[in-house]
């Protein structure tokens, strides 16, 4: 059996599984099944602005946000990367930066040297979109090519999260894509760039969670605006939330 004949059966058997069981959060959240305040939440959060319009004051303004409020990381695009290690240095606030954004049509090996470059100005974390236009397009081998190639860009230390856009992918293809990544050994899958036509539902965290199992990292991104929202992705299994709407959430 080869490859893309293997990876075609592991979707079919999740897929044929996750038609009789019901999806984590689809009914809302549950106070019984986990107990969250906005205090709990900062943990959870990459503090995030990654408008095009985004400009010094308003970096700095994210990066004292996330001192004060303990927020897990600061998400920003790769120019701003190094004004906010040194903004970051010494305070345990990580930083995180985009590569292949938002579309994720780059060539690998233009992908490859913003991850490097990304990681040499201070960048703690890589958040890649894939090849979106190869999966839907069956192109497995371009789809893993492009992961090893940002994989193989990083240090041991960094942490990986592949963006799969979810709201242009079948259900199907958030599964295959999902498998994909943890064979290739990211850190995260993440749904979203926040940038396309939707953003995190609780069915596709739950989804990915199921795929992934209970190990592997879900970042849940685009459109978490309240701590309804945010409570809602982590009952369904996410471990981390990408949101702009941070303070607004951790204020309750």
């Amino acid at each position: 059996m080869n490859r893309e004949e293997l990876i075609e059966r592991i979707t079919r058997e999740v897929l044929s599984k996750l038609r009789n069981v019901p999806l984590a959060g689809s009914e809302g959240p549950s106070e019984d099944k986990f107990k969250l305040t906005p205090a709990d939440l900062p943990p959870y959060i990459d503090h995030t602005l990654l408008k095009p319009d985004a400009c010094v004051s308003m970096v700095e303004k994210l990066c004292e946000e996330a001192i004060q409020y303990r927020f897990y990381s600061v998400c920003v695009n790769p120019y701003w990367v190094s004004f906010c290690a040194r903004k970051l240095r010494g305070t345990g606030v990580k930083v995180c930066t985009v590569v292949g954004f938002p579309l994720g049509a780059n060539d690998s090996r233009t992908k490859a040297f913003e991850t490097r470059n990304a990681i040499e100005n201070g960048a703690d974390e890589i958040d890649m979109v894939i090849n979106i236009g190869a999966l839907k397009s069956r192109d497995l081998k371009t789809v893993e090519e492009d992961l090893w190639a940002v994989k193989r860009a990083c240090r041991p230390t960094t942490v990986t999260k592949a963006i799969i856009e979810t709201c242009l992918l079948s259900d199907e293809e958030k599964v295959l894509v999902s498998e994909l990544i943890k064979k290739v050994g990211f850190d995260f899958v993440k749904t979203s760039t926040g940038f396309s036509t939707g953003g995190a539902t609780a069915h596709d965290v739950a989804l990915i969670r199921k795929t992934v199992g209970p190990k592997m990292g879900i970042k849940a991104s685009g459109g978490i605006r309240t701590f309804e929202d945010a409570r809602l992705m982590i009952l369904s299994g996410a471990t981390r939330l990408g949101t702009s709407s941070s303070v607004k959430i951790v204020s309750g």
